[in-house]
C-alpha cells in the first residue's frame, strides 16, 4: 500500500498534482486535517480494498501548528505499520506565488484583515518546515506551467511504482540568470567551462544539438568536469539508497541553461542509465 501525503505552498501547484494523481489511479483525499492522519492511515493499513492501495491526501497550512509539529513521527508510525508513506513538498518563489494569486485574484488562506499576502506566504514557509525538512520529494515550480507540473509528476512517480526498490534519479539542467532550482539534492555549477554561446555558428544550437556535443566533448576541462561529477554520484548514491531515498535530484547549471548545463545533463543521464537505474532527464530553459 502506497500514500502519498501532497503538501506545501499554497499557488504551487498542489491542486493539480492531486489531480494529476486522480488520474494515475490513486484515491486522492483534500485538506485532510493532521490530526486525522494517524486514524487515516490505520484504516488503510487494515483495509483490502483495491480502490485504497494508492491513495494520497492534501495537507495545508490551515492545520494547527502543534499539528504540522507532529506530522513527520505520524508519518513514521504509518511506515512501521508497513504502509510505504512518503512526503511530496510543492513548492516556488514568493515572488512567482505573489504573481500567481494576483492574476488569479485568489485569496491565500492566511490572509487577514491584519496580514498580507506577502506575510501570509512568509508565515506559510515557516508552519509547513517541519514537512519540508522531511519531504521524500520536493517540487520547485517556479519556472513551471500546469502542463509541466502534471509530466514531472507522472514521470517521477510512474518511474518508481514501474521499479519499487529503485531510486529515481532526475538530471535537471537550468540557467543561473533564471534562478537555481529548489528542489535539488545536489546543484553543480558550470560556469567555468568553456561557452559555445561566445562561438557564432554554435550560439543558435543546444547542448543536446551535434554542433555542441561535439565542441564540449572534446575539452578536456569538460570532460574532467562530468568525469568528477560522476566519481561523487557513484560514491554517494548508494548512501542515499541505504538511507531509504526514493528520488534524487540533481541540477546542473550554467549561465543561460542552454549549451553546458544541457550537455552534461544528457551525458550523466547516459551514463546512469547505461547502468541499469532508473533515471530522468529535463532541461528547464529548453522550449
Amino acid at each position: 500500500m502506497k500514500l502519498i501525503i501532497v503538501t506545501g505552498l499554497s499557488g504551487s501547484g498542489k491542486s493539480i498534482t492531486l489531480h494529476t494523481l486522480e488520474d494515475m489511479g490513486y484515491y486522492c483525499v483534500d485538506n485532510l486535517p493532521v490530526f486525522m492522519l494517524e486514524s487515516f492511515g490505520r484504516e488503510l493499513a487494515q483495509s483490502e480494498d483495491d480502490a485504497y492501495q494508492l491513495t494520497a491526501i492534501g495537507i495545508d497550512a490551515r492545520n494547527r501548528s502543534d499539528c504540522l509539529l507532529k506530522a513527520p513521527a505520524v508519518v513514521q508510525d504509518l511506515r512501521k505499520r508497513g504502509i510505504d508513506c512518503e512526503i511530496l513538498f510543492l513548492e516556488a518563489q514568493d515572488e512567482t506565488l505573489l504573481k500567481r494569486f494576483s492574476e488569479t485574484r485568489r485569496k491565500h488562506p492566511l490572509t487577514a484583515a491584519d496580514v498580507p499576502l506577502a506575510e501570509a506566504v512568509e508565515l506559510e514557509r515557516t508552519l509547513l518546515e517541519p514537512l519540508l525538512s522531511h519531504a521524500d520529494l520536493k517540487v520547485d515550480t517556479t519556472h513551471t506551467n500546469i502542463h509541466e507540473l502534471r509530466s514531472i509528476i507522472r514521470q517521477r512517480l510512474t518511474s518508481e511504482l514501474k521499479a519499487p526498490k529503485a531510486m529515481s534519479i532526475l538530471f535537471q539542467s537550468f540557467g543561473h540568470k533564471h534562478g537555481v532550482p529548489k528542489d535539488a539534492d545536489f546543484v553543480y555549477d558550470v560556469r567555468c567551462l568553456p561557452n559555445p554561446h561566445w562561438i557564432a555558428e554554435l550560439r543558435p544550437y543546444t547542448g543536446c544539438d551535434q554542433p555542441v556535443v561535439d565542441f564540449l566533448g572534446q575539452d578536456k576541462q569538460v570532460q574532467k568536469m562530468l568525469e568528477h561529477i560522476i566519481q561523487f554520484l557513484q560514491a554517494w548514491i548508494p548512501a542515499f539508497e541505504e538511507d531509504g531515498r526514493s528520488y534524487l535530484t540533481v541540477a546542473i547549471g550554467c549561465t543561460g541553461g542552454q549549451h553546458r548545463s544541457v550537455y552534461l545533463a544528457e551525458q550523466l543521464a547516459k551514463h546512469f542509465q547505461s547502468q541499469g537505474r532508473s533515471i530522468l532527464l529535463r532541461h528547464r530553459e529548453l522550449p
